[in-house]
């Protein structure tokens, strides 16, 4: 073989190599360009400060590997800085789609929103359960896909819901459970109350403190399961201000949060047909 044509050989093989390791980050490099000029569109129109917290699985690593996102540490410091550089007198508005996460990030979260002097709005488009939920009861106005749900904020200890622990323990006797289970149920008690008196913070200004401290307890009982679905309804009859007129840009914001595409897509669209005006 001609040794030119075996070097190019090579070199052909080894940048197609590089190729498909490299697509992925490719990939996710456009989309972060796609999704910093859509977020610049959303700031303009609202005149506001747009931050999101969006937890999906992404293909960002090597093979197109899924990540795993909930609320963390990590995501808490960087709201907060973000926070910190918004304008005072402007709005933030902070799109939230996640599951959950700490509670000490989410806690973190909601008590900076709270305090931004300008008016503050969460946006959820398809729902912010647990630590989201607890984000979004900071701020001024919680504005939600009519189809979008919150959940309950009850705290979780390991795998157990404390509000459980402790009706076990009071269902059984104190006297019949070993001193383990007792120690875990005083942790639970003062989870509880911990997470009822940050929401009664969160809420007391714009709710007045009886209907605060009513929704404090509703939502951290354990009156549910932890993933119980709020539908807008729900929420609106628990007393809650909740809208729905989720911005348009923010629909098309999520479009580009994709799940990894593995060997198919499990859901597909085929819009309506719509006829142009004056076509036959």
């Amino acid at each position: 073989m001609d040794p030119l044509s075996g070097f190019l050989g090579s070199l052909l093989w080894w940048l197609f190599f590089l190729y498909i390791l490299m697509w992925p980050q490719l990939q996710y490099r456009q989309l972060q360009i796609m999704r910093a000029k859509l977020l610049a569109k959303i700031a303009k129109k609202r005149n506001s400060t747009v931050i999101t917290m969006i937890h999906r699985q992404e293909s960002i690593g090597f093979f197109g590997i899924p990540v795993y996102k909930f609320i963390s540490v990590e995501d808490s410091e960087e709201i907060l800085r973000a926070i910190r550089a918004a304008p005072k007198d402007k709005p933030i508005d902070l799109i939230i789609h996640t599951p959950g996460g700490l509670v000490l990030a989410a806690t973190q979260i909601a008590r900076a929103l709270k305090e931004h002097p300008a008016e503050t709005r969460v946006i959820v488009p398809h729902y912010a359960m647990s630590g989201g939920t607890l984000i979004a009861l900071a701020a001024d106005r919680i504005i939600m896909d009519p189809n979008a749900v919150l959940g309950p904020v009850d705290p979780q200890l390991g795998q157990y819901p404390a509000p459980s622990i402790v009706k076990a323990v009071e269902q059984k006797g104190a006297e019949k459970v070993d001193d383990q289970t007792l120690i875990l149920a005083d942790v639970a008690k003062k989870a509880i109350k911990q997470v009822q008196d940050f929401v009664f913070y969160l809420l007391k200004d714009r709710y007045g403190e009886e209907k605060a401290r009513q929704l404090a307890q509703t939502l951290t009982e354990g009156r549910w399961t932890h993933d119980y679905p709020i539908t807008v309804d729900h929420a609106k009859e628990m007393g809650l201000h909740v809208e729905t007129d989720v911005p348009e840009e923010v629909y098309a914001l999520m479009e580009l949060y994709k799940q990894p595409v593995r060997q198919r897509g499990t859901v597909e669209f085929m819009p309506y047909p719509v006829k142009q005006e004056g076509a036959k």
